[in-house]
Formats: C-alpha cells, structure tokens, sequence
C-alpha cells in the first residue's frame, strides 16, 4: 500500500497546477493515461490556449458569485505571471498560446511535478479512521487529504472518465445534470438544407437566451459547428436560437433591377439552399411581392431549433458537474466531507471557447487551502 499525505486525481491542468504549487509536501498525482496533461497537448490546435486577456465571471455557465470570487485570487494576470518562462503570444480574440506548441506548457509542470503515478486507474475511495483510501488498478493508496482534479466525460479518447462524479456521490454530493458542451448541433428535418453546404464557412450573429455571440458558423455532414455554435451550446438548452446571417447590416434590397443572389456576399451554394429552403426562386428584386420579401427576412433573423448535439466525443469539455453550493469556494472543500477537495472541469462551472476553461482549472487548483 501506498501512503501519502495529498493524493491528487488527475494529471490535467488543474491537478497539475495544484500538484506545482504544493511539490514541497508528500503528494502523488496518479493517471489513467499513459502521459500527462492528454488534454493540453491537443487544445488551441496544438498551441494550448491557456487564458485570454479579458476574463470575467460573464465568459462562464455557473454560480457567479462563486466564479467571480474564485477567480479574483488568480487571474488572469496570474496566470501569465506563473508561466513567465513560457513565451507567449496573442492570436485571434486575445487568446493567450504557446509560441512553439503546448509542448512548452506540459515541459514547464514535468519539472515542476516529479511525483506521477501513469496508468494508474481509480476504481473507488472509501473514508475511515481520517484517512481516504483510494483502489486503483496499482493496487491501494492511502492519503490524508485527497484532491479530485480529474476533469468531465468529453473526448473519451484523451482518457476521460466519470470518476470524479463517481467519488463525488458516494461521499453524498449532487451531481448537476451532465451534458456535452462546446459542441456542434445536429439539425432537424426543416433544417436539412444545411447538411447541402458543408465546408463553407459564414461570420454570423446568434442570439442563445440572453446571450449573444459573433463569429463563424462552420456547416457540416452531420448539422453545424464553429465557434459561434460551440459557445452557444454551452447555454443551448431546448428551443430555438436565432441567428442574423447579415451581422451589423441593414436588410437592404439595393439592386432592383438583379436578382436576389446579386443582391449578398454570400457564397453561390448557401443563397441558393437558402433560397430553396424558403420556397423562393431567385428572381428580379422589383418582381418580389410583399411575402416574399417577408420571407427573405429571415436572412436576420432565421429561427433554428437544434435537433440535439454531437455528443461526448466530438464535446470540447463537460458542462453540469458536482454542485458548487456544497463546496467551500474560500478552500475548495467540500463542505460534506473534510480533507476532500474538488478542482477544474468536474465542478458545475464551464467556460466558453478562447482559454477561459484553462483559466478556470489554474485558478480553482491555486485556491485550494489544505
């Protein structure tokens, strides 16, 4: 049996970054995965987006008092002063990358983090006399204090599992429905005219409940993706969103004398499947009548019902997760279990796409106080 005074869960951001700044007492951070930190090395296209350079408690799904207080202790700010060493550079919406790879970040906690135990699966924790004892598949660890950094459900490949939840219950905690986030929508039938563009690519507005985001909206084979729509699943619960394919520009039928096609930028495939998806032809603008000038409207203001998502595997993170009213935000404990503590994406808080969930995982795993 293994003994240890802090056992960690996980070896992502947050359970390194937490194990990084604790290296002084007897910690050991076990691992499913054959290699640390699987999630960092494919996030940002491979450059790791680690924060962003405006942070709020807006960019996140979640208690906001818990999230502004969270990340008040360690911002922004703090995150690039802690990886000082790393050269870093801004690209597109003020995200922060490595300059080479994330290859720079994951170098950056291999020396900072010596004691890893890989392909170490847990199976259970159980609590007697003070002491949490963990049956994992290197046999039983013993630890005083355990803190669970072990992530959500999405990408299964980069070897996430549901063990946090699992630890999480049997002590007695809520679980707040999990669901994919940062996903891609499948559509419904009256929505299949998308499927007929996929590969073109359209900046466009959409409103999700009260918010509002602009950016590319991808079509696919399977429904629609891109930034604009991985953000709003995150808030996506039922119903319809409304999206504006002509963002900041007025409905204007400038042309009469063209045909409805001349009258947008827009690629030839999607004004066509548009077009016909509104039963209207493309015709001379002085020959539309009242409805059908009704219906071109939509262009600002296309109501879209998603059918559902694509699901774990294709989800860039887990929304929904432990409930935060039953952790201690002062110390990340729980408040039904002494000496046991919860970090990064297994709580119930997730930020949208540009860094903000690495910012949440660094700062949850700074504001743990043993």
């Amino acid at each position: 049996m293994i003994s240890v005074d802090i056992l960690v869960i996980g070896a992502g951001a947050s359970g390194l970054m937490f194990a990084s700044l604790h290296q002084s007492k007897n910690l050991l951070v076990v691992d499913a995965n054959e290699k640390i930190a699987k999630k960092i090395r494919v996030s940002g296209g491979g450059k790791c987006n680690l924060t962003n350079k405006l942070v709020s408690f807006k960019n996140y799904l979640g208690d906001e008092e818990f999230i502004k207080d969270i990340l008040s202790e360690f911002s922004n700010k703090d995150v690039l002063k802690y990886f000082n060493k790393i050269d870093l550079v801004i690209r597109k919406k003020n995200q922060y990358f490595c300059k080479n790879s994330s290859m720079d970040i994951i170098r950056f906690f291999e020396k900072k983090v010596k004691n890893i135990l890989l392909k170490c699966r847990v199976e259970n924790v159980t609590f007697c006399d003070n002491s949490f004892y963990v049956k994992s598949s290197k046999g039983l660890i013993k630890a005083n204090k355990l803190v669970v950094a072990s992530g959500g459900v999405s990408f299964k490949e980069l070897g996430s599992s549901d063990i946090a939840f699992e630890i999480a219950k049997s002590f007695g905690h809520k679980i707040v429905t999990l669901k994919p986030a940062l996903v891609g929508f499948t559509l419904q039938r009256a929505d299949f005219w998308m499927k007929n563009l996929s590969g073109i690519s359209l900046k466009i507005k959409l409103k999700v409940g009260k918010k509002e985001f602009f950016d590319d909206l991808l079509f696919t084979h399977k429904g629609i993706s891109g930034p604009v729509i991985l953000n709003s699943s995150l808030y996506w619960q039922k119903g319809s969103l409304e999206i504006d394919f002509l963002p900041d520009i007025d409905f204007k039928l400038r042309y009469k004398q063209k045909q409805i096609s001349s009258n947008f930028a827009f690629p030839k495939r999607f004004i066509k499947e548009f077009l016909k998806s509104i039963d209207l032809e493309d015709k001379v603008i002085k020959e539309l009548n009242s409805e059908e000038i009704e219906k071109l409207k939509r262009l600002k203001a296309y109501k879209l019902a998603p059918a559902g998502d694509f699901g774990y595997s294709k989800a860039e993170v887990t929304k929904g997760g432990i409930d935060t009213d039953e952790i201690d935000a002062n110390s990340m404990q729980s408040k039904l279990q002494k000496n046991l503590f919860f970090i990064g994406e297994c709580l119930n808080v997730t930020g949208e796409l540009g860094g903000y969930n690495f910012q949440w995982a660094f700062s949850s795993a700074y504001r743990v106080k043993l």
